[in-house]
C-alpha cells in the first residue's frame, strides 16, 4: 500500500486520485477556518506559489473534530479560503481524522508517521510530507509554521 492507493473528494465533491500526484511533492494538512492557526494558510498558500513549479503540491483537508472550528459546509470554505487567504492550492473536502469514521488517507498517514505519544492527530494544521515516490517523509505539529518546513520540502524538489 503506499499513498497513491487512495482516491479523496475534493471540495466541489469531485473524486481525486492521489496517483494523480505520482511524481510531485506532497504536503498534506487538516485544516480549519475557525482555529488560532488558520493563518497558517497563508503560509501554506506561500509554499504553494514559491514551489509549485518545482513539483510542490499542497492537500488541505479540512476537519471539524477539533473544538468545532471548520462549521460551515464545503462551498462556506471554499470561499473562506479564496477571499480570505487567496488559496489556490488544492482544499479537498471535509473529513474526520481520528476515529471511526477517520478517512483512510488519514489512518494511513498516522500509521506511517506516528505522533510522539500517540498516532492521534491532535489539533488542526497538523502536516504531512511525503516526497515523489509516495513515501510519507516527516509529520510535523500543528504548531510548526509552513515556513519552518521549507529547508525540507527544498531537499525533497
Amino acid at each position: 500500500m503506499s499513498i497513491y492507493d487512495f482516491t479523496c473528494k475534493n471540495i466541489r465533491g469531485e473524486e481525486v486520485s492521489l496517483e494523480n500526484y505520482k511524481g510531485k511533492v506532497l504536503l498534506i494538512a487538516n485544516t480549519a477556518s475557525k482555529c488560532g492557526l488558520t493563518p497558517q494558510y497563508e503560509g501554506l498558500e506561500y509554499l504553494y506559489k514559491t514551489y509549485q513549479e518545482k513539483g510542490l503540491e499542497i492537500l488541505g483537508f479540512p476537519c471539524n473534530q477539533f473544538g468545532n472550528q471548520e462549521p460551515g459546509s464545503n462551498d462556506d470554505i471554499e470561499s473562506f479560503c479564496a477571499l480570505n487567504y487567496g488559496v489556490s492550492f488544492t482544499i479537498m473536502e471535509k473529513v474526520d481524522v481520528n476515529g471511526d469514521e477517520a478517512h483512510p488517507l488519514f489512518v494511513y498517514l498516522k500509521k506511517e508517521a506516528p505522533g510522539l505519544l500517540s498516532k492521534s492527530i491532535k489539533w488542526n494544521f497538523t502536516k504531512f510530507l511525503i516526497d515523489r515516490n509516495g513515501k510519507v517523509i516527516h509529520r510535523y505539529a500543528p504548531t510548526t509554521s509552513p515556513e519552518k518546513i521549507t529547508d525540507d520540502i527544498e531537499k525533497l524538489l
